[in-house]
């Protein structure tokens, strides 16, 4: 094999043992839905996507020798398309997570899913875009997502988006609307924040602003004008009617820099922030607006996702 071809094997290698089919069952059991999922714990808990499990009664997961496993859901968080399985099984390798904020555009990424069981489906291409957010088939409002060129398959939903090092960077999810020949995955870092509230609550409680983003990199003479520090920075491509960002008078355009004093240069960065305590509570946000730095006022919304 060519050099390229002997780093996408060795990734796929590394993460394969750990992609599983996921199967969604009714109360008859019946099979309604598949998809796919992996192993991030040694004790059986497994990423995959909210729209893989919603409404499901039973689960189960087949490895990638066949064999198949029930599995219960530990919680679901339809915001991110993000949630958590619990299976028995044992002969799996959980995949390595890697740092979804280590990620460049032009970086080679790797989407693996397990469809239809027994083998994997691999394709390549390089992240396009960081920081995205885009509205999914439900109308729900995905953040912090990676675009990317590598395509996915029917039934990859909930698989893994690795790097050449086969470390996982996002959460592969296709369930964007509009989105014909574009791919996206739910960054790992944002999974690593729902996992948290997900297992010990089973469901995820926030503050939202409503807002749609971009990242993007702030020009140096911008950076030097402005005297910031960012290099990079949320552009701002919309505003929920009525939202708190709405309400505060953020418009298309803007670029938010920093959020109570502390510098925004991704969505992650911004979601960290939007903790329980924020509800309800005034905060401070930083914008660049025709070049100059605007300070506005927000109150961030409670949203709970059922």
């Amino acid at each position: 094999m060519d050099a390229y071809s002997q780093i996408i094997h060795h990734a796929v290698e590394t993460a394969g043992r750990s992609v599983v089919k996921i199967e969604r069952l009714d109360a008859n059991r019946n099979v309604t839905g598949t998809g796919s999922g992996f192993f991030f714990s040694s004790d059986g808990y497994l990423f995959t996507n909210s729209h893989v499990v919603h409404k499901g009664s039973y689960f189960n997961v087949m490895l990638h020798d066949g064999s198949m496993y029930p599995a219960t859901l530990t919680g679901e968080d339809p915001d991110t398309d993000i949630a958590i399985l619990k299976s028995s099984a044992y002969d799996f390798q959980p995949a390595q997570l890697g740092q979804a904020s280590d990620l460049q555009i032009g970086q080679l990424v790797i989407a693996i899913g397990n469809p239809m069981g027994f083998q994997h489906t691999v394709t390549a291409g390089v992240v396009s875009a960081l920081g995205r957010s885009l509205r999914s088939e439900t109308g729900r409002q995905i953040d912090g997502l990676i675009q990317t060129d590598a395509a996915l398959n029917p039934g990859n939903s909930g698989g893994p988006l690795i790097d050449y090092k086969g470390e996982v960077v996002g959460v592969n999810t296709a369930m964007i609307r509009g989105a014909q020949g574009l791919c996206f995955a739910i960054s790992i870092d944002t999974a690593r924040m729902i996992a948290a509230d997900l297992m010990k609550n089973g469901r995820v409680s926030r503050a939202y602003l409503g807002l749609s983003l971009q990242q993007i990199t702030l020009v140096p003479k911008l950076r030097s004008g402005l005297e910031l520090k960012n290099k990079s920075a949320l552009f701002v491509t919309g505003v929920e009617a009525n939202s708190p960002a709405g309400k505060a008078g953020i418009t298309d355009g803007d670029i938010v820099v920093s959020f109570n004093d502390a510098p925004v240069e991704t969505s992650d960065a911004l979601f960290r922030q939007l903790d329980r305590e924020k509800i309800g509570q005034f905060q401070f946000i930083r914008v660049i607006r025709q070049n100059r730095l605007v300070e506005l006022r927000i109150t961030p919304a409670e949203k709970i996702a059922v």
